[in-house]
């Protein structure tokens, strides 16, 4: 059986015939399903949210990064589609998992998403089929909670159906490495699915690494984001250290990475964003918990990292005591950038949602600019901000606030003209000395 289904599948995916489906059309899913369209399979795009493929079969993008000419450009070959009829699994060759994984109230993982998207593919699951979970997990996943959901029919993973785990690499507008271009690591329990999905990979990426089993594939993604958790952390916590002895951390970290070996730069901020670093190290602490193993240098990590926003609040307060002569109450703050990083509309787990209520918190008047989230979407941690909209943009937008507080660097803003007429500047990023923008109005936090 595992040699019939295996060859039958492996011939499939080398001549492109093989069906594709890729459930969740977010930020991991639709650009996966546009390179395997461009690679020249035929691609179906699973989504509970009916206005996504509704959207999509119009040939409208929902995100800035992906432009419209991308999603038409797949419909024109008439090898894509998006539905949210799930019965049409049993038409895929080949199914990939990028749904959310995040954590609950109590800081665990959350994999009811993963849970309930694995039990919709057993119910439509047939021979010869390759799943392929993509979302971020605690090593041990895919074989301890998606094999026994989908051996539940009868089938048998490795004989019936094969199943492998690759980790999501993206990440939303960087200019210098997209979906097919970014190495992707493959693990597979059997040889046959390893196989498989290599081959399927490798029709589309330029560089695919097997490693030995699906364990080992899910902490490599959980390794890659400790890792940044971590010396941000670090750089973050020597911000703390450096201030009241009068050093510059920025300064400091632009002549440290000068050194050509054993240095690689980091930069602290206002707290973490952004899907994977906030959320990936608390899904190893949790499975390490199992083997009685402590993770005290993950878990203090994440204890200075998730302690930056206050900090910043801090930082905003001592300066509008200082340099304004008054408290937070009732003071007019304007912050500057919503969304997790630069340059981009994604506001997954984006610090300047918690900094916005925090200051609410503390009585401030709050408004935000950002002209890559013109409103605020629901998100399950901060309901009450949800519908919250950016003001409009104007050279002297900074003359209407007693503060602007710098959360976000996004390029595609004059600072020289908020500076100019800002009463005080907190800036969290360095962006406006790195824009040449400098004045005695400007605090650095």
């Amino acid at each position: 059986m595992t040699v019939e289904h295996g060859t039958g599948l492996l011939a499939r995916l080398e001549d492109r015939s093989a069906t594709v489906g890729v459930i969740g059309m977010g930020y991991v899913g639709l650009p996966l399903a546009l390179a395997i369209v461009d690679a020249g399979f035929t691609v179906i795009g699973f989504d509970v949210d009916e206005a996504k493929p509704r959207r999509l079969a119009a040939g409208q993008s929902y995100f800035k990064h992906i432009g419209s000419d991308a999603i038409a450009a797949a419909n024109a070959t008439g090898r894509f589609s998006a539905t949210t009829d799930f019965s049409r699994l049993a038409e895929a060759d080949v199914i990939a998992i990028c749904v959310p994984t995040p954590l609950d109230q109590h800081l665990e993982p959350d994999l009811s998403f993963v849970e309930q998207t694995t039990e919709t593919i057993a119910a439509n699951l047939r021979a010869g089929q390759l799943v392929v979970l993509e979302s971020t997990t605690y090593p041990g996943t895919t074989d301890e909670v998606l094999k026994p959901i989908l051996e539940r029919g009868g089938l048998t993973c490795g004989e019936d159906f094969f199943l492998a785990f690759s980790p999501e690499r993206e990440d939303p507008g960087n200019p210098s490495f997209g979906t097919t271009s970014i190495p992707k690591v493959v693990g597979a329990d059997d040889d046959v699915a390893r196989e498989a999905a290599t081959k399927f990979y490798g029709t589309f990426i330029g560089q695919v690494v097997p490693v030995s089993n699906t364990r080992a594939a899910e902490a490599t993604k959980l390794t890659e984001n400790i890792f940044r958790s971590v010396n941000i952390a670090l750089v973050n916590e020597l911000k703390v250290i450096f201030e009241p002895m009068g050093v510059d951390v920025w300064e400091v970290i632009e002549a440290a990475k000068t050194k050509p070996f054993g240095f690689m730069p980091f930069y602290p901020g206002p707290g973490l964003g952004g899907h994977c670093i906030p959320i990936d190290p608390f899904y190893l602490t949790w499975k390490a918990r199992e083997y009685a193993v402590p993770t005290r240098f993950i878990e203090l990590a994440g204890e200075i990292n998730s302690s930056m926003p206050n900090r910043v609040i801090e930082k905003l307060a001592l300066a509008v005591d200082q340099r304004l002569r008054k408290g937070l109450n009732g003071t007019r703050v304007l912050v500057l950038g919503a969304a997790y990083k630069k340059n981009v509309d994604d506001m997954r787990e984006s610090p300047a949602l918690q900094i916005m209520e925090l200051l609410q918190d503390r009585g401030a008047q709050v408004a935000y600019y950002d002209p890559f989230v013109p409103e605020l979407p629901p998100t399950r941690e901060h309901p009450s901000l949800t519908g919250m909209r950016s003001v409009d943009w104007k050279d002297d937008l900074a003359a209407d606030y007693d503060a602007v507080l710098l959360v976000t660097d996004h390029d595609d803003v004059d600072y020289h003209a908020l500076l100019k007429h800002a009463a005080l500047v907190v800036d969290t990023r360095n962006a406006f000395r790195k824009a040449g923008a400098e004045g005695d109005n400007l605090v650095l936090a």
